[in-house]
């Protein structure tokens, strides 16, 4: 199904200020909360999209990332939207806090999300130019198998926690006023563990290293965000797991640099070629292509090979390579080098270093 533009789901326009899209976020969460509309399926629908309009609208890499590229381009950088109410509610609790005064709903009392992981990956400039399937290893806390994840021993259920009685917040009265606070016995979990789990020792969770496949796609560049989810820390028993960002370093090549798309590369050439005109060997990503440069090329000239650059990571085609010719001076010359310069030299009516006189013909 074709997703809406998120400033038509929120309602406003495409110069709103973080303020104005807040509200209209808070107008519509108030509208569609599942919590207001028990079994509406439309409003669930409305309530998801909203939260993912928000989502993006609020945040400024991901509003000018979909300002640019649309919704194919946050899905190139792993933005596949929520998957559920309660990686709604994770995320946004402050701000259901803020709009109800209380967090997501009964939803946020028994489960939490697992957090988000980071990783840093360097790459060469080639993977990052062609992309490239690997590997890599994280540490990681997983749900426990022995209780699955409830902390209890043989996964038996956990106990209702007789300070809240199972709603995760106890209430006090100040005078005309009732004061709603987190469980300070359960947590805001609801339930106690009294028989804890001998692997996890009661927590749920144990630290597991696990190895996982990263396909890295063509065209990324130093600051690009891929996302794996599901592969972050475990949530609480029956939540589901955070997710896994990995940020990627291209380091620099000795030869090529990066400018966008295309890339530049230095080629040095004689002084008889840049004035004759001929044939030079340009180094490219694939290897070795020969072009012709006109006669009277100057120092710092370029000369654009079209196509031959970075792939782009958001459609098709690739970027060009940009040769940049500079005149390599020799540092040593024959006899007849040094005439030929100096021939030339005095047609020219330069001025040059006098030659220098041998042993013998200084004695004469």
């Amino acid at each position: 199904m074709t997703k809406r533009d998120y400033y038509e789901v929120l309602g406003v326009g495409k110069s709103a200020g973080a303020d104005e899209i807040k509200k209209a976020y808070r107008k519509l969460a108030l509208q569609y909360h599942p919590d207001r509309n028990k079994g509406d399926k439309d409003a669930e629908e409305k309530f998801k999209e909203a939260a993912e309009a928000y989502e993006v609208l609020s945040d400024v890499e991901k509003r000018k990332t979909y300002d640019r590229f649309g919704h194919s381009g946050l899905q190139q950088q792993g933005f596949t939207g929520f998957r559920n109410f309660d990686d709604i509610f994770s995320s946004f609790g402050d701000i259901f806090e803020e709009f109800f005064g209380f967090g997501g709903g009964s939803r946020m009392n028994r489960v939490r999300r697992g957090a988000d992981l980071r990783l840093d990956l360097n790459i060469d400039f080639m993977d990052a130019a062609f992309g490239k399937e690997t590997e890599i290893e994280i540490s990681k806390h997983e749900s426990c198998e022995s209780c699955h994840g409830l902390g209890t021993r043989g996964g038996s259920p956990p106990s209702v926690c007789s300070t809240c009685g199972g709603r995760g917040q106890v209430t006090r009265s100040q005078g005309f006023f009732a004061i709603s606070t987190t469980c300070p016995t359960c947590q805001g979990a609801g339930t106690v563990v009294t028989d804890p789990c001998e692997k996890c020792r009661g927590v749920g969770r144990v630290l597991i290293s696990k190895k996982l496949s990263l396909k890295i796609p063509p065209g990324v560049e130093s600051g690009s965000r891929l996302r794996l989810n599901g592969e972050g820390e475990s949530g609480d028993a029956g939540a589901p797991p955070g997710d896994l960002y990995v940020y990627i370093n291209v380091k620099p090549h000795e030869l090529f640099k990066r400018e966008g798309d295309n890339v530049v590369v230095l080629t040095p050439i004689s002084f008889a070629l840049a004035a004759l005109g001929g044939q030079i060997e340009v180094k490219t990503l694939e290897g070795a292509e020969k072009i012709q440069i006109p006669k009277g090329t100057q120092a710092g000239q370029d000369f654009r090979l079209s196509g031959k650059g970075i792939p782009h990571l958001r459609g098709r085609g690739r970027g060009d390579l940009i040769t940049v010719v500079y005149i390599q001076t020799p540092k040593e010359l024959t006899q007849e080098q040094e005439d030929l310069l100096r021939r030339l030299a005095e047609i020219e009516g330069s001025q040059v270093t006098a030659k220098k006189k041998g042993f013998f013909s200084r004695k004469k």
